[in-house]
């Protein structure tokens, strides 16, 4: 919601003009004429301030002194970001950070995400002190070439549940660690971010900046862990862990090129609760993903998209699972019919809710067919992208089946020879998906075929599919069209471009909201 205050002075206007009819046909003054938004409630103008972003309530707190003691109220910032490229706060002095902390946040305040230059040991006494229902943080050490002191850093939030750090490239963090370890002992959910967007392609140096091996031992009440694109980390972290983190649920090592999986079989043996694993863009071998005894294991949630795996371990490790809801293995060569075939045949398919096959080019449309007619009802996230062979055709065909679905990706960026009938998809999807939260077609504009009575199909499109969050297009005419017609309806955030937004089947993960970091 972006509420301005010129819109502010409009609502006041509107409020201060509304007639009614007297009886006579004239129209009579209302009795709330005289009404204006200073005039309302202090706990309704609470209640719309907590609409609006950090940026925006310091705005609003410059129009009067009614709303400036509204702003500071501490329930408005339970949930900060003091990360200018995030939430647009920047805080400019640590005198400044340590006042809000005391005045503005205080015992309210339960989420913070922090910059490298605001991350002293004075700000974190400050936190560890005067805000004691702290359990989420953030500390961004992404863009740091040198870490503050922390040599006289003795406290820190003890009550965390959620710690998310930002490495950096080339600053060793342990001096930092080594000063929490004894205060995140009750950590449920932990993010280690890496550097793999901004790894350059010619080799360099690659620095452990962080001890994973220490780290294990202080955190032995870990569900989540999300190693997220660390140039270092390899199986033995993913061993240590698994060695102290019995209650272990969810591990996620997406972008971790140095994962081969040598030592899957000894973390399910080790971690029975564990249900989900995402490993997309590792390097998994063959060998050792056929070691795991899978058939004893508890997922039920597995990403493996992006890894060289063999025809034959895709079927030895899809046919021994015993329930598997959530399977995410695109951009795989060894994933062809024989697979989803014996997968079908042999594996154990009916708890699946969610699959994403995308850009799996050596699956033909007859076996996906095949496959979507028996199973498709129970899906709810399906993602079949990247494919040039899977067209409009494919999908109006199946559309009827999937009735229960929340999530779709479709379509393919490279230029077609055919032409994709959007008016004809689009009224299958408002027919046949009543349930549809989130939707993007990838195919390029040029290729989408709409008539004049386009308006129509988007129109009954939206009207069906009420529940629709997000619209992914890729910017063309076609895009200015449905956005126009949305927001003439008042939904102005749903119809977004494929360059800013991407729609995924991890929404439909158990712990998705768990694995959410910035």
């Amino acid at each position: 919601m972006d509420i301005s205050s010129d819109v502010w002075g409009q609502l006041a206007l509107e409020a201060s003009q509304v007639y009614i009819d007297d009886g006579t046909g004239g129209p009579a003054k209302s009795p709330y004429a005289g009404t204006t938004i200073e005039k309302m409630p202090d706990k309704v103008l609470l209640k719309i301030f907590s609409y609006l972003s950090h940026k925006q309530i310091c705005s609003m707190s410059r129009v009067c002194k009614k709303w400036r003691t509204i702003a500071y109220n501490t329930s408005l910032w339970s949930s900060v970001s003091l990360r200018p490229e995030i939430s647009g706060l920047h805080v400019t002095s640590l005198e400044f950070l340590l006042s809000l902390i005391s005045v503005r946040f205080g015992p309210s305040l339960r989420y913070i995400e922090l910059p490298i230059e605001l991350i002293t040991h004075t700000v974190l006494h400050e936190l560890a002190n005067r805000c004691p229902n702290l359990t989420h943080m953030l500390l961004d050490f992404s863009t740091a070439m040198q870490l503050h002191d922390f040599s006289e850093l003795q406290a820190f939030p003890t009550k965390l549940r959620y710690l998310c750090v930002c490495l950096s490239e080339v600053i060793f963090m342990e001096g930092f660690m080594r000063k929490i370890y004894n205060f995140i002992n009750g950590l449920e959910i932990l993010h280690l971010i890496g550097t793999y967007e901004k790894v350059e392609e010619e080799e360099e140096e690659i620095y452990e900046v962080i001890n994973v091996h220490k780290l294990k031992s202080a955190t032995p009440n870990l569900r989540v862990i999300n190693l997220y694109g660390i140039n270092f980390v390899d199986d033995s972290h993913i061993d240590a862990f698994s060695s102290n983190c019995i209650q272990l649920e969810c591990l996620a090592v997406n972008y971790c090129s140095k994962v081969t999986g040598s030592t899957m079989k000894t973390l399910f043996q080790r971690s029975k609760r564990l249900r989900c694993l995402l490993m997309n863009q590792t390097n998994l071998i063959s060998e050792y993903v056929m070691q795991v005894e899978w058939e004893k294991s508890s997922v039920q949630e597995l990403d493996i998209s992006g890894n060289d795996l063999s025809t034959e371990c895709l079927i030895d490790m899809l046919v021994r699972i015993p329930t598997l809801k959530f399977l995410s293995a695109g951009q795989m060569n060894g994933f062809n019919d024989a697979v989803l075939n014996a997968f079908m045949e042999q594996g154990n398919v009916r708890h699946l809710i969610a699959l994403n096959l995308d850009y799996s080019d050596n699956l033909s449309d007859e076996c996906l067919y095949k496959f979507l007619s028996r199973y498709g009802h129970q899906l709810q996230g399906l993602s079949l992208a990247g494919m040039p062979h899977i067209t409009d055709q494919l999908w109006n065909t199946v559309l009827p089946v999937l009735n229960n679905i929340i999530i779709m990706v479709m379509g393919t960026q490279e230029r077609l020879s055919g032409n994709v009938l959007v008016d004809q998809l689009m009224d299958g999807i408002a027919t046949n998906c009543p349930r549809l939260e989130r939707l993007e077609l990838k195919w390029d504009p040029d290729n989408l075929r709409f008539s004049d009575k386009s308006q129509k199909a988007i129109d009954i499109f939206r009207v069906k599919c009420l529940k629709l969050k997000c619209l992914v297009l890729s910017d063309g005419r076609y895009y200015e069209i449905v956005k126009a017609n949305f927001e003439r309806a008042d939904r102005l955030t749903v119809v977004r471009t494929t360059t800013c937004c991407s729609v995924s089947n991890y929404y439909l993960l158990q712990n998705y909201k768990d694995l959410i970091f910035n």
